[in-house]
This record gives C-alpha cells, sequence and structure tokens, in this order.
C-alpha cells in the first residue's frame, strides 16, 4: 500500500516513514501543504497521514480541498495532544481519525490500518489466487494447508501482485507502490524480491503461481485464471 504523509518536523517524518517503510508501506512524504496536493494530484494513494500544523494550507484545508474535490481517500490527522478544537474541526473536514503528538508508532500503524480497512474500496479481507489464500486482516499468507512465513516488504509485494492478479504488472508500477521509487526501474530489488517470494510460494507446487514475463515483468496469476475475492464469511470459513 502507498502511503502520502505530510508533517513539517523532519526528524519526526523521517522516523514516522522508516517505520511504516519496514512495515511494509511505500512512502511519499511531504512537508507542507502545497508538497502534498501536488504529490495527490500526481499519485493515487491508499491512504494519507497530515499533520494538522503544516505550513499553509495547514492539514485541514488540504483534507477539505480533498473533500470538496471528491477524493475519498482514507485521511489520518495528527494533532497535538490538547487540541482539543483542531481534532474537532479535522473530524467536520472529512478526516477518518486523528492520532495525538506524541504517540506510540504501534498505536499508528493501528489506527491506518483501521482507516483503510473502513474504506469501501480498500482491499477485500480475503485473496485466493488458485490455492494461494492471503488474509489482509492478519496479514497471513497459505498455500494449501501450508502456512508461508512472509517478510513486511516479500508481503507488500505478493499482495499488490495479488490484488493485480491475471494482469501483468511492470517494473516501475511496483517499485511505486511497493517501494516508492519509480525512477530507477533498472534496480535488481524487484528481482531479488520475486525470487525469495516464488520459492516460498511454488517451490515444492505441482503449479507455479508466480511468472516473469520477459521485458514486461511479472504476473501471479492461478492455473486456470480466475483469482477471486471472499467476503469476512468466506475468510472465517477458510480460518484453521
Amino acid at each position: 500500500m502507498r502511503i502520502a504523509f505530510a508533517e513539517d518536523d523532519k526528524q519526526l517524518r523521517t522516523t514516522v516513514s522508516r517505520g511504516l517503510r519496514e512495515a511494509g508501506y511505500a512512502v511519499d512524504q511531504a512537508a507542507s501543504g502545497p508538497q502534498v496536493l501536488a504529490l495527490l494530484a500526481e499519485h493515487q494513494y491508499d491512504a494519507i497521514i497530515l499533520d494538522v500544523m503544516i505550513p499553509a494550507p495547514d492539514g485541514i484545508a488540504v483534507c477539505r480541498t480533498l473533500r470538496a474535490a471528491g477524493n475519498r481517500t482514507p485521511i489520518l490527522m495528527l494533532t497535538a495532544l490538547d487540541a482539543v478544537d483542531k481534532r474537532i474541526t479535522g473530524l467536520d473536514a472529512g478526516a477518518d481519525d486523528y492520532v495525538t503528538k506524541p504517540f506510540d508508532f504501534g498505536e499508528l500503524l493501528a489506527r491506518l490500518r483501521a482507516v483503510v480497512r473502513r474504506n469501501v474500496d480498500s482491499v477485500a479481507p480475503l485473496l485466493t489466487v488458485g490455492d494461494l489464500v492471503i488474509d489482509t486482516r492478519r496479514h497471513r499468507v497459505s498455500r494449501g494447508s501450508r502456512q508461508i512465513t512472509l517478510t513486511a516488504k516479500e508481503y507488500a509485494f505478493v499482495l499488490y501482485l495479488a490484488t493485480n492478479a491475471g494482469r501483468v504488472v511492470g517494473r516501475g508500477e511496483l517499485l511505486t507502490h511497493v517501494w516508492s521509487d519509480a525512477r530507477n526501474t533498472y534496480s535488481n530489488i524487484i528481482d531479488v524480491y520475486a525470487s525469495r517470494v516464488r520459492r516460498k510460494i511454488d517451490d515444492g507446487e505441482a503449479v507455479p503461481l508466480l511468472s516473469t514475463v520477459r521485458g514486461a515483468g511479472f504476473v501471479l496469476s492461478p492455473p486456470d485464471g480466475d483469482a477471486r475475492t471472499e467476503s469476512p464469511a468466506g475468510a472465517a470459513s477458510g480460518e484453521d
């Protein structure tokens, strides 16, 4: 998932962005209202983290601008501990939730997951590609009866391919959405991760799911070409 993060405190912005990337998110940073609006005009994001006090237009003004334009991307606001009026104003402006500073990074991650989960366009609770099952709520991946252990970035890689199952995904697109870097399309990092993920999901299996399309990218596709998503009820029935 790709996140836009606007925060004028450079140290906090750097620290939080590093943590988000370690948790598997791709992050684009901004230090002011104009910078984040420029990012949002150019890219699509799964969620936006907005500090209320970024240089004008501030986070609340940015939120109002986005909602007025029909942008329904989940927005998580960052506010000062004593800024009750700002929290109320932010929610009234269309923010989905807020976190007060100073905050625990674990709480930020939990609230971020929650606002994305509540979004009607968010990833389905359960994705299946052939016999590969991705539980997006618990970040668990299995194939048949076998549980597959993935790092955060490997999971983000598989998840993006699964949400685009059956379609060839180019290197630039993967770098943008998984690594937040569309510039270095010749980097071998994607090949490294593809090799790791292929070993984990395909080794020992009769039918491989992850394929490399020479000169084009990668595709995660079931044998019959029928990738499915399931409802929470379906997810429950597939739990072990």
